[in-house]
């Protein structure tokens, strides 16, 4: 019986750690669009593996210190567009901007 209680705690622990991940990572998005210049700034995104790519109307909105901070592993700016080094979360963070646009 004590094992049970014991599983049951463990899996609620679990689920609000899994739900508290996923809160933070739609907030940590909605900062990169605003570190982007806002997404009246961002003309087209593109995601490759770990790279970000993104097209900005005006790259000089862009925060690429704050997005560095907020956890970037690199930045590239090539004329008005930003590659970015994030990792996994690459393809999330395109199909989040896809739909808030």
């Amino acid at each position: 019986m004590e094992y049970i209680i014991i599983g049951i705690i463990l899996l609620i622990i679990l689920l609000a750690i899994l739900k508290a991940n996923k809160k933070g990572a739609q907030l940590d998005f909605n900062k990169l669009v605003e570190l982007l210049g806002g997404k009246e700034n961002i003309i087209q995104t593109e995601s490759n593996l770990s790279r970000f790519k993104v097209t900005l109307k005006d790259v000089s909105k862009a925060n690429k210190e704050g997005i560095q901070k907020l956890g970037a592993k690199g930045i590239v700016e090539i004329d008005n567009q930003l590659k970015i080094i994030l990792g996994k979360d690459s393809g999330q963070l395109k199909k989040y901007i896809d739909e808030i646009k």
